[in-house]
This record gives structure tokens, C-alpha cells and sequence, in this order.
């Protein structure tokens, strides 16, 4: 066999080689673009977990304790009772003190005001204002919130605090683990013709204490997501221009180029965008569990 026909061999294999492994080679595109199709159908499906819209507010309100007692000229403070109280959550934990919060000094004074205004002893008001809704109306939102009261006549602000928790559902807002801030109010006026002192606590968990998810990730998934939709159209249009171009022109390769390019760019932007997901839901399952106390 001549050398010429050995040569002329040896290119004809080369040649068939090539093409093969140009066809093997697209065969592995269009199965990429399968590939890149049902990953955007599957990120198109997921859902971001949802953060409790309707969040469990709790209001803790045992029964009032209305003491009596003889009156005398002996002045109590809200700040030795805040003192008192967080004594009781030292001893008995110990537990975290309670924060004085402006906020629930402003609501324990409305409601202390209102008690001796309206002459009543109750969580909830003639008008039917509850702890809950009074905490609302000054702004405070909250988790959890829980109202002691107590009426009569006290040799001190321990004696105050000391007869809150002798009463078991007193005690249990006092030496509440999760309450983290306090409003008090402790003031002297007339109910029902005898003068008393009127003493309100009411103990918070702010909402502001479970961090919520990040806004800017699910917005930035969101913008992704429209993105890798646009790039599927554009994958689908070259997909469609490969099939209609001449297999053995330079347009092909650079067709084919051009499609492998956008299917590099749209699985980037998907891993990235099911990371946030991701990132984003442990966020929902966090605050969620804050909010629910588990």
C-alpha cells in the first residue's frame, strides 16, 4: 500500500472521528438543554416557605387581685417594683431581668387610668379593650403579652410583688422564660369610694426580637427567576437555529457555541437562585420557630 493511500486513509478516519465526535458532542447539548428545562420547570415549582402571617398572639391575663387594706402614706414607684419583680426572676431561675419598655409603661398607665376612670377591676375594659388591643393602640407589637393587677393597699413594693406571686397565674407572667421587657404602672386614686392603689405590670415579647426573612433575597430570586425565563427563550431560539443550519458550515459551530454559552449562563443563575431559596427558607423556618416558641 502506497504511502499516498496510507495518508489518504489515515484522513478519512480522522475526518469520520471528528464528525462523530461532533455529533456525540451535540447529542450531549441538546441532552444538557433537557437538562436545563426541567431544572427551570422544578425552580419555577418551588416555593418559598412562608413566614406566619396570621402569628399566634398571646395574651397571658390570670384573674385581678384585689387586696383591701388599710391606707397609708407610704408612696410606691413603678422602678422599685420593676426592681422587686426582676429580684423574683433572679431567685427563682435565675432568669434573664425584664427591660423596662416606654412603650408598655405608656399601656400599664392607660390601663391603670382607665380602671379608676370607668370603676372597674378587669383585663378587659367596659368598652371591650383588652391587654392585647390596648399593647396594639401604642404601637406595640408583640408575640406574647401578659397583664397583671392588683388593687388595694401595700406597706411597700415588695409586699406589691410578693402577693403577685403568691397567686400561681401571676407568678407564671412574672417568672415567664420568654418575656424579655416590662411596662409598669402603680398609682393611688378612689374606687368605689375607698382610696387604693391601682398596680398594673404588663410584660412583652417584641415581634422585633425573631429576625424576619430577608425581603431583598426572595425580591432578588424573584428577578432571577424572570431572568432564567428569559434565557429558556433565548436557549429555545438557538436550539431551534442549530436544527435549521447546515451541519457542515462554520455557522453551525458557532451556533452551537453560542447555545452551550446560554446554557453555562442559565444553570449558573439557577444554582445561585436555589441557593437564596434556600437561604431564604432556613430564614422563614427560623423566625417561625422564634415566633412559636419551639
Amino acid at each position: 500500500m502506497s504511502k499516498i493511500l496510507k495518508s489518504s486513509i489515515l484522513v478519512l478516519i480522522l475526518i469520520a472521528i471528528a464528525f462523530g465526535a461532533f455529533y456525540y458532542y451535540r447529542d450531549n447539548i441538546l441532552k444538557l438543554y433537557e437538562n436545563t428545562s426541567e431544572e427551570l420547570s422544578n425552580l419555577n415549582k418551588t416555593d418559598f416557605k412562608d413566614a406566619l402571617n396570621e402569628i399566634k398572639k398571646e395574651v397571658f391575663t390570670p384573674s385581678p387581685l384585689n387586696i383591701g387594706g388599710v391606707s397609708n402614706n407610704y408612696f410606691l414607684t413603678k422602678e422599685k417594683i420593676i426592681a422587686q419583680t426582676n429580684f423574683q426572676r433572679y431567685n427563682n431561675g435565675p432568669l434573664a431581668p425584664l427591660i423596662e419598655n416606654q412603650k408598655l409603661n405608656q399601656v400599664a398607665l392607660a390601663k391603670a387610668n382607665d380602671m379608676f376612670l370607668n370603676q372597674y377591676f378587669e383585663h378587659v375594659s367596659p368598652s371591650g379593650v383588652g391587654p392585647g388591643d390596648l399593647a396594639k393602640s401604642f404601637e406595640y407589637d408583640y408575640v406574647l403579652v401578659g397583664e397583671n393587677l392588683i388593687l388595694g393597699n401595700f406597706k411597700d413594693e415588695k409586699e406589691v410583688v410578693e402577693l403577685w406571686m403568691n397567686s400561681p397565674g401571676h407568678r407564671a407572667n412574672i417568672l415567664n422564660e420568654r418575656f424579655t421587657e416590662i411596662g409598669v404602672a402603680i398609682i393611688k386614686g378612689t374606687y368605689k369610694g375607698k382610696t387604693a392603689w391601682m398596680g398594673v405590670q404588663e410584660f412583652g415579647l417584641p415581634l422585633s426580637v425573631c429576625d424576619q426573612p430577608s425581603v431583598e433575597i426572595k425580591n432578588k430570586v424573584e428577578i432571577n427567576q424572570a431572568e432564567l425565563n428569559e434565557l429558556s427563550v433565548k436557549i429555545d431560539l438557538k436550539k431551534e437555529e442549530i436544527e435549521n443550519t447546515n451541519k457542515k458550515s462554520n455557522e453551525y459551530s458557532k451556533k452551537v457555541d453560542e447555545y452551550n454559552q446560554l446554557v453555562v449562563e442559565y444553570n449558573t443563575l439557577s444554582q445561585l437562585s436555589k441557593n437564596l431559596i434556600l437561604q431564604y427558607n432556613n430564614q422563614v423556618n427560623v423566625f417561625n420557630q422564634c415566633v412559636s416558641g419551639s
